[in-house]
């Protein structure tokens, strides 16, 4: 049954990508082939394959949505009841911090404690990296006065970073212990789901690791008010749709997650990379190592009572985006290695193609605009049009299915005001994100360049407070997008109107990006958005 559904997966992934490459060929074709155009050509591939994977995953996940009365139990791959029945396994609760506001990481603990009732079975650990000796002394203090029972544990030397900071748990404090529950400092989960997790593993015992889907909290300031709304309709699309056909072979995100604590320590163990330096993305690495020691991971595809908070500001998170491409395009020095299964090597190329697409939509941009001043023929404008449409369709289709899967049923549009509201909201999320895409995209790229030319990836302290970015700091972030994009589409609305105007949609965002950035992050607009509720999630309403 597995197989037919990788099946049914493959087979939509790679007649979307034939289709798309089918259409970029046809908007090329006229006037003859130039190097240009088959520069063109050769980027879009790689990129075609990631539209594929987004419109494989959407598919099946807004099916399955609409039809199954569960969809996150219909997909999970455990029998047996995980909604009731006595919790009998130990439960670590495990939360890296690393120079965190305390004031934000303990009172969700507190809430979780206070609901679980059951200090027999679950523990809270705060697993410390702070290497300031103030703030480790702030920590210290507000653990002993919070209220609740915890154990702080502070490393010396912190090996490895988050994996290794929890290998280090793993190998001295996790006696007596069968499960650990885990979250970063901003992660909350209710009682509830924490205790679904906890069944999950109690009734499948060849399960190794649960991930929970993750919905981002909500929040005071435009940027993540607006990501976020987006963000929880296309991942529960995507997510139930990667279920389909993942099955018992699924993701780890890193956090929100559940894992059996002895396999994890067996199998999980990151050696250096061959270049001596640590794996810093660490969590799919850990899902694939699981699986191919025999041990199951899957998703469970609902995010009720999952949450985490999102960065508060465009920098913050470009900053993290930044991160993450480092530590995902790691991923090429292990595809070879042994110890891995093929859906293992593929959740890994999965992980490098979202980021490694990035450098090659800002190559095509510019290849167009240098073709553009050489092609002698007319723009082909309708076939561009139905290319720049199916492009668009197909890499925000989850997130568009998840919209008209909330539409279809009268409950969950009222969950977010009405039908009119929820549309409201979409909206200005599509314009947010396609203006967010074009800048994210260029910074990925510089990120990626400086990687090539040497520089050090690393994994350092976040920024979780709310903040205005003033108009100085956005100018030296996006000079140079703006720059690029002016130079673009001055080359392209020299060529021919139409092909300025087909590309503003996607490329638009580089003009406006030390604004844009301003704007998202401003006080004002920020309240104006929750005056208005435009993009407001269920719990706020």
């Amino acid at each position: 049954m597995m197989m037919v559904r990788r099946l049914v997966f493959f087979g939509i992934l790679l007649a979307t990508s034939a289709g798309l490459v089918a259409l970029m060929a046809g908007a090329l074709v006229p006037g003859g082939w130039t190097v240009v155009k088959g520069l063109i050509l050769a980027a879009f591939v790689p990129a075609a394959l990631w539209l594929g994977v987004c419109v494989g995953n959407a598919l099946p996940g807004f099916l399955v949505l609409v039809f199954a009365r569960n969809a996150a139990r219909a997909m999970l791959p455990v029998a047996g009841d995980i909604e009731r029945g006595a919790i009998t396994a130990r439960t670590a609760i495990l939360v890296t911090i690393r120079n965190e506001d305390m004031g934000a990481v303990l009172p969700p603990l507190g809430r979780l404690v206070a609901a679980l009732e059951d200090p027999d079975h679950f523990t809270v650990f705060l697993l410390s990296d702070t290497q300031d000796a103030a703030i480790a002394r702030a920590e210290e203090a507000a653990v002993a006065g919070c209220g609740f029972a915890v154990r702080y544990r502070r490393r010396v030397e912190t090996v490895g970073f988050k994996a290794g900071n929890v290998m280090e748990w793993l190998d001295h404090h996790a006696a007596g212990f069968e499960l650990a529950l885990m979250l970063d400092a901003d992660s909350e989960m209710s009682a509830e789901a924490v205790r679904r997790l906890v069944r999950i593993m109690q009734v499948a015992p060849g399960m190794g690791l649960v991930q929970s889907l993750i919905a981002g909290r909500p929040a005071a300031m435009a940027f993540p008010r607006l990501f976020q709304f987006g963000m929880r309709a296309g991942m529960r699309v995507w997510a139930v749709g990667q279920a389909f056909w993942q099955g018992d072979a699924g993701p780890y995100w890193g956090h929100n997650a559940i894992f059996r604590i002895a396999p994890f320590r067996d199998h999980c163990r990151l050696e250096a990379l061959p270049d001596g330096s640590t794996i810093l993305s660490h969590d799919q690495v850990e899902a694939a190592r699981l699986r191919a020691a025999g041990w199951g991971v899957c998703v469970w595809a609902d995010d009720t009572g999952s949450s985490e908070a999102n960065p508060p500001a465009m920098p913050e998170f470009l900053h993290r985006d930044g991160r993450w491409l480092a530590g995902n395009l790691q991923y090429r020095h292990l595809l070879r290695l042994p110890g891995f299964r093929a859906m293992g090597r593929w959740q890994l190329v999965q992980a490098m193609l979202l980021f490694a697409c990035a450098p090659l939509y800002v190559a095509m941009f510019v290849l167009a605009a240098i073709a553009a001043q050489t092609a002698g023929e007319p723009f082909p404008r309708m076939t561009v049009v139905a290319l720049a449409g199916a492009w668009f369709v197909a890499y925000y289709l989850p997130k568009l299915l998840g919209y008209m899967e909330t539409l279809m049923f009268a409950a969950r549009r009222a969950r977010y005001g009405g039908a009119g509201r929820f549309a409201l909201g979409a909206t200005f999320e599509i314009v947010f994100m396609l203006l967010l895409d074009a800048a994210a995209n260029v910074s990925k790229t510089i990120a990626m360049l400086r990687l090539v030319l040497g520089a050090k990836a690393g994994w350092a302290p976040q920024n979780r407070s709310d903040r205005g970015v003033g108009w100085g700091e956005a100018a030296r972030l996006f000079w140079g997008h703006t720059l690029l994009g002016t130079i673009c589409f001055a080359a392209l609305a020299y060529a021919s109107v139409w092909a300025a105007l087909i590309a503003l949609p996607f490329a638009g965002g580089l003009l406006v990006a030390i604004p844009f950035c301003v704007v998202t992050a401003s006080p004002s607009v920020s309240a104006w958005l929750r005056e208005k509720r435009i993009a407001a999630l269920p719990e706020e309403l």
